[in-house]
């Protein structure tokens, strides 16, 4: 599997992801919440940030189910799914993840046919990785 490769402003985003936190960067000036993480505000300017700890919860926004050809670590898991989770506190920020039957379980664990967009979502984490599980499966 593919891991992410940490730039320094989102290398923080990772770390608490290794925690099983899932924070978002936030302007210590005006307070708005950002993702992607970057060093200016694009609101106010100001170069302050911090994290803040969000719920987790949210709403699959878009999905797609990538079939092969695929990268090797990935094409035996075809089909699988990536979804784009709306997060509650911040609709503007839209994560990118997997769907997965429970915590723990591979990328390929939720059949396809059980996804639907609007569909309620709380994070979890496998490996440092944020995963995605259905409120009411």
């Amino acid at each position: 599997m593919l891991r992410p490769v940490p730039d320094p402003d989102g290398a923080p985003f990772w770390e608490y992801a290794a925690r099983g936190e899932l924070r978002v960067q936030a302007c210590a000036g005006c307070g708005e919440l950002r993702f992607p993480p970057r060093p200016c505000c694009p609101h106010c300017q100001s170069f302050e940030a911090e994290w803040r700890l969000v719920s987790g919860g949210g709403r699959v926004w878009s999905y797609v189910v990538p079939h092969p050809p695929l990268l090797p670590g990935y094409a035996e898991l075809a089909p699988y799914n990536v979804v784009v989770v709306e997060l509650d506190e911040a609709p503007r920020i839209r994560l990118v993840g997997n769907l997965v039957a429970g915590p723990g379980q591979p990328i390929d664990s939720l059949p396809v046919e059980g996804i639907r967009i609007g569909a309620r979502v709380r994070a979890v984490f496998d490996d440092g990785l944020p995963r995605w599980v259905l409120e009411r499966p």
